[in-house]
Formats: structure tokens, sequence, C-alpha cells
């Protein structure tokens, strides 16, 4: 059963003088093993029923039954809960919409659209503009250098200062 490369099987109690694939007595589950972990599903009410009466399991069946524990339950062994494996169960869709629609809705109204780089780097500029900075530019003017002496506190108080005009020489 199942299609091209994804294989499904039943589990079937049949009577050993049918054919195989002949008309089967009754279904008591099926086993898929395409996926992470395989789904095996077996209606153990039945299963126990078929063996206490005497079906006799296939290999693969038996194997199957061994997994789910139905074979240690007819042979009274230990371990009757199975070493099945169940998949973690998928969020459903409708949950998975509502959180997206719920983080749209918390997302900004502007820019909700991707800007072109110009586009982005011209309003970063405006929002913080860069710092100005004013040049002060040097006169071109040669200043000499004079031979440093050793000045004292006398010298310093009685040398005129030249860049200052005086009152006499504003007067004159």
């Amino acid at each position: 059963m199942g299609k091209i490369r994804t294989p499904f099987f039943r589990i079937v109690v049949t009577d050993s003088r049918k054919a195989r694939n002949g008309l089967s007595i009754e279904e008591i589950g099926r086993y898929v093993p395409g996926q992470e972990p395989s789904i095996m599903e077996v209606n153990s009410d039945r299963a126990q029923y078929w063996l206490g009466v005497g079906a006799q399991p296939t290999a693969a069946v038996e194997a199957i039954f061994k997994v789910t524990g139905d074979w240690q339950k007819f042979k009274g062994l230990p371990g009757t809960e199975g070493t099945l494996k169940f998949a973690t169960p998928k969020p459903a869709k409708s949950i998975a919409y509502e959180a997206a629609v719920k983080q749209a809705m918390d997302e900004p109204k502007e820019g909700a659209t991707t800007m072109k780089k110009k586009a982005q780097e011209k309003l970063a500029a405006k929002a913080n503009p860069a710092p100005v900075v004013e040049e002060v530019v040097v006169s071109d003017a040669v200043v000499e250098e004079a031979p440093i002496e050793a000045a004292t506190t006398e010298d310093v108080v009685e040398a005129p200062v030249a860049e200052a005009p005086t009152e006499e020489a504003a007067a004159e």
C-alpha cells in the first residue's frame, strides 16, 4: 500500500489457507516507516485476542508487537510499555497565524518597507547631523625669532608692550 517512495503497511489477520493478498479477516493496525519516528498503530485488544486464539505473527509483525509492547503482554514478560517513540505534536496553524498577526501589530507603522541604501543614508544624515568643525586660518606673516636671554622679573615688568597703543600716542 502507499505510493511510490512512501510506503504504508496494514497489519491484518488472515487465514493461512488463503492467498497472501487475498481477503483478510480483520485489520488490527498500520505501520508507516517513512516518517521519523515511524508510525506504529496497533489495536492492542484485538492483537491480544488473536494471539490468544493461536494466530502466528510474521517476523515483521512480531517486531512491531515488541516495539508496541503487545508481544511482552502476550508472553507475560517485563516491558509491557514497549519502546515506541512518539513524534512531538506540531502546533496548530491557527496558533502560528495568530502569533504572526500579533507580532505584525506590534511593529511600527512607519518604515514598514525597506528603503534603498541611499535613502537610508540621507535619512540618517538628517537625523544625526555631523558636528561642524570651524577652521582657523593662520596668517602667513613671518615672525622673527629673537635670541632667548635670561630674563628677570624686572625686565618683564619694565618692558613696554608694543601691541597696545598708549594714551600718549593716541593724544598726539
